[in-house]
């Protein structure tokens, strides 16, 4: 079969009195029930392969999360350690420079008890 050929198998033609004309048509080619299977199983496995990546990235993000969360509560514990030691280092300093232990007499044992 030659290309003009093949080229005019594919025309109709569709002629009435008084008139010449030539049409194409054109076949409209449709999937078969395979291969339109074959495509929703292709694209049902790029879905689940987009899905595991989203949920990879997210369990690696709370790995992350979960790191700085014991890191945030290992601070705030010392936070309140050091606060802890500071009032307490400053309460020393406060008793003995204010004005009531300033007031104080120092007592001295008047007699010793001797056996």
């Amino acid at each position: 079969m030659t290309y003009s050929s093949s080229l005019a198998m594919g025309r109709q033609r569709y002629a009435a009195q008084g008139r010449n004309t030539t049409t194409f048509r054109t076949k409209e080619r449709a999937l078969g029930p395979i291969s339109n299977t074959i495509i929703l199983i292709v694209l049902a496995c790029l879905l689940g392969l987009l899905y595991l990546t989203q949920v990879t990235k997210t369990n690696a993000y709370s790995y992350q999360i979960n790191g700085l969360q014991q890191q945030q509560a290992s601070l705030a514990s010392e936070h309140d350690d050091l606060s802890v030691d500071s009032a307490r280092l400053q309460s020393l300093e406060r008793v003995q420079s204010s004005a009531v232990n300033k007031s104080l007499v120092a007592v001295t044992p008047a007699t010793t008890i001797q056996n």
